[in-house]
């Protein structure tokens, strides 16, 4: 094969040569052209033999030169993961491992006024101004399933920890060791960025509702939450003798959807060991505004031995409406004494005027309130009225603290998502009140009215 195709190249080629090289003797230097020529064709042929025979497998009639290996790809280098930054208020920086750190805090100022009869507030009443809470903190996540937060409070020229936790939680069941809300009400539970009145219901205040540190766990389904845990005191007491209570907590919320409807039932459950002696307990909220320590109703401190408490919670949202009621019960066990128990509740009807906003909702707690048409975007914000009634009855075997009945609406305006004002007015109605009027009169009424502007990041 090889031989043919080096005759039939040679002949080609020598037919293609010209003419004039067969017309007429050629010179000495033609000649030698013309062998060099010759010799330029046979490697051109050798060439291809070469390839030839790579294409059919058969050996090389002459010796190929292989051509130079190319230089070795350099050793990979493993990328470090891709950090990513979005605003949530304030910049949250995540790495694609599962690691991430956002900065978080909020700013409350209150302005509001009671009016009481003569007697009832003295000092204590007209009009106040107060920085009501500035958190400043951070929050984040390690990967494995880990997360953390640390808040403090630093108004008002103190610094009080609010959150401090660290939670794990890979799946639905979760742990967490730190200082957070056990697990009281729904009013308590929501923050206090996202309740519908400046203040929360009155029972939440009287039965000491606030964050203690303790052991819990918490499972969430997709319809059910179950949570629970082991309590002792706040963590700003904890250097004190006075507070050596420990509690158990838990709550079940069945939460479901149907269709654009929201369902919130829910039902909790407290008992608490004091261990305080003498010292005792006492009940006394504000009334509906936080300027005045006044406390109109009020047990004052008694001694006990434990305490239960018992609540049930309803809500439902269906688009710009929603409803919520709460009642809870606290009853004290005193030391060859009856007895009392206390009781506490609310309801409460709100509607979110703006077109397409609704009041928020996320694992058992009402959230945010997010317009749809900031006035970034030129629109109005998100704008919600509410309306409530609020209750509570501190006398009961023997302890005469009052009963306080409140009237209140109020108006939410979000002009965007992190920025809240409410303003809200209460009517409130007392019988057999701790502090009496000037007059000696206990059953009198009162109006309260307060205005929130908040922030947070």
């Amino acid at each position: 094969m090889r031989p043919f195709l080096t005759a039939a190249f040679l002949a080609t080629t020598m037919f293609t040569l010209p003419q004039t090289a067969h017309a007429q003797a050629m010179s000495a230097g033609e000649a030698a052209d013309l062998r060099a020529q010759i010799e330029a064709l046979k490697r051109q042929v050798q060439t291809l033999e070469a390839r030839l025979d790579a294409a059919t497998g058969q050996p090389a009639s002459a010796p190929v030169v292989a051509p130079a290996p190319a230089p070795a790809a350099p050793p990979a280098v493993t990328a470090k993961p891709a950090t990513e930054i979005v605003w949530k208020g304030a910049p949250e920086i995540k790495t694609a491992d599962g690691w991430s750190f956002k900065p978080r805090g909020r700013m409350q100022v209150d302005v509001a006024s009671i009016d009481a009869p003569e007697g009832v507030t003295k000092a204590r009443g007209g009009v106040g101004t107060e920085f009501r809470r500035i958190y400043l903190g951070f929050d984040g996540k390690i990967p494995g399933g880990v997360s953390y937060r640390i808040e403090a409070d630093v108004a008002n020229s103190g610094v009080e920890l609010s959150d401090v936790y660290l939670t794990y939680g890979p799946g639905p069941f979760s742990v967490t060791v730190g200082q957070v809300k056990p697990f009281w009400s729904l009013d308590e539970l929501t923050s206090d960025l996202f309740t519908s009145f400046a203040e929360r219901a009155s029972f939440t205040q009287a039965f000491n509702f606030k964050r203690r540190v303790g052991l819990s766990g918490q499972y969430k389904g997709k319809d059910f939450l179950l949570q629970g845990g082991v309590f002792g005191g706040n963590a700003n007491d904890l250097l004190s003798d006075t507070d050596n209570s420990f509690s158990l907590d838990g709550r079940a919320v069945w939460m479901p959807t149907f269709g654009d409807t929201q369902v919130h039932l829910a039902g909790s459950a407290h008992w608490r060991k004091l261990n305080d002696g003498p010292s005792g307990v006492r009940y006394a909220p504000r009334p509906f505004v936080h300027t005045t320590d006044a406390r109109i109703v009020d047990t004052g401190i008694f001694t006990v031995t434990s305490e239960r408490g018992l609540g049930l919670e309803g809500a439902v949202i269906n688009g710009p409406f929603h409803v919520a009621s709460e009642a809870y019960w606290q009853k004290a066990s005193r030391p060859g004494l009856a007895n009392p128990t206390f009781f506490g509740g609310y309801a409460e009807v709100g509607y979110v005027l703006t077109r397409g906003d609704s009041r928020g909702y996320k694992d058992g707690a009402f959230d945010r309130l997010s317009p749809k048409r900031p006035i970034t975007d030129g629109g109005p914000g998100a704008i919600e009225v509410n309306a409530r009634y609020d209750h509570i009855d501190l006398t009961d075997a023997g302890i005469v603290g009052g009963r306080q009945r409140t009237v209140g609406v109020s108006l939410v305006w979000a002009p965007i998502s992190y920025i809240r004002v409410t303003a809200n007015y209460g009517h409130l109605m007392y019988d057999n009140a701790a502090l009496g009027a000037a007059n000696g009169d206990r059953d009198y009424s009162a109006d309260a009215f307060g205005l929130r502007t908040q922030f947070d990041f």
